[in-house]
């Protein structure tokens, strides 16, 4: 893997090379953790914040390797997963712009996360952000609603594989990812997907075949049609009832 690229490794250094009042201005601020901060607070963690960016394919980080820093993404796509004993991958989630990766309860991370495009992230040392955090009980309020969220999103991809057929499944990563594509303000019919089919069947519980006559025959129907990088949703009323079934 590719190493990451250091935009700035100045604790002082602010996400967009702006000055100390740059968090303020973050696009992705009100969706993510640091939705909770005031403007005084916002200077006191960007002045611990250091703006890193991840050439796509690179690592954030390994499972099991020590969890020395927490991330806030703030641009791009990276791809959880969990190493399996007999070397399988599972990938366990995609993570966008606004989510907060690596605040593990060991001090071990239980995943690993790489790069799927070019990524940018704000990198906080864990022990200077955890110092942070237990001066600031509404950040960790915040912190608690996004894991109890998660919990939600894992509870929902247990039934997911377990009682949905392909087409139900594809169906419901589809719609899933529109909703968090919007709200980084993405709204379009046109769905960006760039993970690889492999990525979508690890995730899903299915081979890359029948993702991709699973695809195939969405297209053929007219719900969706394929183009690069992505799907557009040409029938978002079917793709819904399939989802929600």
């Amino acid at each position: 893997m590719e190493p990451a690229l250091q935009w700035n490794d100045s604790p002082a250094a602010c996400l967009h090379g702006l000055g100390v009042s740059a968090c303020a201005d973050c696009r992705v601020r009100q969706i993510s953790v640091c939705a909770a901060l005031d403007p005084h607070e916002l200077t006191e963690i960007d002045s611990l914040s250091h703006p890193t960016a991840f050439p796509a394919k690179s690592t954030l980080f390994t499972q099991e390797d020590p969890a020395s820093a927490v991330f806030n993404i703030t641009e791009g796509m990276v791809r959880l997963y969990k190493l399996l004993p007999d070397g399988r991958r599972q990938i366990v989630g995609f993570a966008l712009a606004g989510d907060f990766l690596g605040l593990a309860l060991l001090d071990r991370y239980g995943v690993s996360a790489d790069a799927i495009t070019d990524t940018k992230v704000c990198r906080f040392s864990r022990s200077a952000f955890t110092a942070f955090l237990d001066k600031k009980p509404h950040l960790l309020r915040r912190l608690h609603e996004f894991a109890s969220h998660e919990l939600s999103l894992a509870q929902d991809q247990m039934v997911l594989l377990g009682r949905r057929t392909a087409d139900e499944r594809i169906a419901a990563f589809l719609m899933s990812l529109k909703e968090r594509f919007a709200r980084i303000g993405h709204t379009s019919i046109t769905l960006p997907l760039p993970m690889s089919r492999q990525d979508i069947a690890d995730f899903l519980g299915l081979t890359i075949e029948t993702v991709s006559r699973t695809f195939s025959k969405l297209a053929k129907s007219g719900v969706i049609v394929v183009v690069p990088d992505g799907v557009r949703l040409t029938n978002l009323a079917q793709i819904k009832a399939l989802a929600t079934r």
